[in-house]
């Protein structure tokens, strides 16, 4: 009784400040700082106890806490001061899932909750990833669950770090996160989202999205960096009966590095998202595509402004593509506007330095230009690209591999297959293939190349309501830059050659 009584007088010592405190110490309710040590049930003690009592922070001192899957609650905020370490568990036992799938911190229809500090959350993700495999092959997991083409068990199996559904009035703000299993941090159907001055270190294992931002609405995510093994910035919809999907998402002031793509809409693309701004990104040996824009599941993306980017060593510049994965529909991508965009392309491969690097594309293929591609019949819509400067390597030859514009029909529609700025082989342009669009505005438009290449730089093919104004193409000795076909009335003004 003595012991109790003592404990319950602390608690009033510690919280009672001309009442109540809105801090509380993780040490408190029996947190220890040591990496062998599980505190899952002392955070969450004091994370129940916070929101019990009208919420408050939650305080992760300077040190290590082991710890498995841990629940935010309504009115908490889970601050990590400087030198704070929230381990993930490497023991898949000691995680749990909400909604959807497994996480380290997770929430699911509260409101007003946080994750803030100097501190770090590190999800240990490569070690609890091989856990994961190691199940399979003692017989302890279903191989339904097994991934046999890529030789790992599937994403949904293995935790993220951070999984909020349904939530709304959202901050994360400052921590840095690190090696998650999975996708780093999803954010699902949720309202009022601040991400801002967060650090992003995920490359210990596949399919480590940066920031997934799922059906959110008024969604903001700023002053960002991810280095990522795989896309950095991902915006995708799952809702296919669009009671839930992305609406107002404002991305700002960002760096990203990833073994994918570094900003991109989709593949998971079934409902809707719109009136998203994208500006003043930086993006550095990024293996895919700088912008990838893609609606795969027959979901809509429309009214999407994305500008002020800049991007070295990264393998593609821009990717807009209509797709219909397993026959779910063709999707709608419209009015989109990119502009003020600079991106230098090597002739290398850009993530050679990566412990986990992008797919090897199968089959001989020079450099592979940007591509806005839609279907027959149901094209993209109204795209604007303008103050836009692409700079290739060139050094594209027939004897590599070779698509000439007398078989421009042979490039293959491909409708059902992912979505990928390579999915089509060799093309016939080296700065700008476009195919099934309606209402393409270029305006200040330049591509340059190093060293020859056999293609020209642009093809048009099955494009409505054409305009190019103020187009130059620089070190191509051709003397036709462009390349149209079913291309009616097009307006071409100002094409200078260089």
């Amino acid at each position: 009784m003595m012991l109790k009584a003592l404990f319950i007088f602390s608690f009033l010592v510690l919280f009672s400040n001309n009442g109540k405190t809105d801090d509380y110490s993780i040490l408190t309710f029996g947190a220890k700082a040591n990496d062998t040590i599980l505190n899952t049930q002392a955070i969450q003690k004091a994370i129940d106890f916070a929101s019990e009592n009208g919420g408050g922070r939650v305080i992760i001192p300077k040190g290590t806490f082991l710890s498995g899957t841990i629940i935010l609650k309504s009115g908490v905020e889970l601050h990590l001061k400087k030198g704070a370490v929230l381990l993930g568990s490497t023991d898949i036992s000691h995680y749990k899932k909400l909604n959807r799938w497994k996480a380290l911190v997770m929430a699911d229809g509260e409101k007003n909750i946080a994750i803030t500090g100097k501190g770090m959350i590190n999800g240990q993700g490569g070690k609890l990833a091989m856990h994961v495999d190691s199940l399979f092959h003692t017989g302890k997991l279903d191989s339904s669950s097994y991934n046999f083409a890529e030789g790992r068990p599937y994403h949904w199996l293995r935790p993220q770090i951070i999984e909020f559904n349904h939530c709304n009035w959202v901050k994360v703000i400052d921590v840095t996160i690190k090696n998650s299993a999975c996708w780093v941090q999803t954010y699902q159907s949720c309202n009022q989202v601040t991400v801002d001055n967060i650090k992003v270190e995920s490359m210990s294992y596949w399919n480590n999205d940066g920031i997934d931002i799922v059906d959110c609405k008024n969604f903001r995510l700023t002053n960002s960096y991810f280095n990522t093994a795989d896309d950095g910035i991902c915006l995708k919809s799952v809702d296919f009966s669009m009671k839930n999907y992305g609406d107002s998402i404002y991305i700002a002031n960002c760096t990203v590095r990833s073994s994918a793509s570094a900003v991109k809409f989709g593949t998971a693309l079934a409902g809707k998202i719109q009136n998203v701004v994208i500006r003043d990104i930086k993006v550095y040996d990024t293996y895919r595509s700088a912008i990838a824009i893609e609606t795969g599941y027959g979901g809509l993306i429309e009214n999407v402004l994305v500008e002020n980017i800049r991007a070295k060593n990264t393998g593609n510049a821009l990717f807009l593509r209509i797709a219909n994965l397993y026959d779910k529909g063709q999707g709608d991508l419209r009015n989109i506007t990119i502009r003020n965009l600079k991106v230098d392309v090597p002739y290398k491969q850009p993530d050679y330095n990566y412990d986990l690097r992008g797919p090897v594309v199968p089959g001989f293929h020079n450099v592979f230009p940007s591509s806005i591609t839609g279907h027959p019949g149901h094209c993209i819509e109204n795209v604007t690209l303008e103050n836009i400067e692409i700079n290739y390597p060139g050094r594209g030859i027939e004897a590599y591999a070779h698509m000439p514009l007398y078989r421009i029909h042979e490039v293959p529609e491909l409708i059902t297959t992912y979505p990928e700025f390579s999915m089509f082989g060799e093309l016939p342009a080296w700065g700008l293939y476009v195919r099934h669009v309606k209402g393409l505005t270029m305006r200040n438009v330049r591509v340059c190349i190093k060293e020859d290449d056999y293609r020209t730089a642009m093809v048009f093919d099955d494009v409505k309501k054409l305009s190019i104004q103020d187009l130059t193409v620089k070190g191509d000795a051709k003397k036709k830059p462009l390349f149209l076909k079913d291309v009616l009335n097009p307006e071409l003004t100002s094409i200078v050659i260089k």
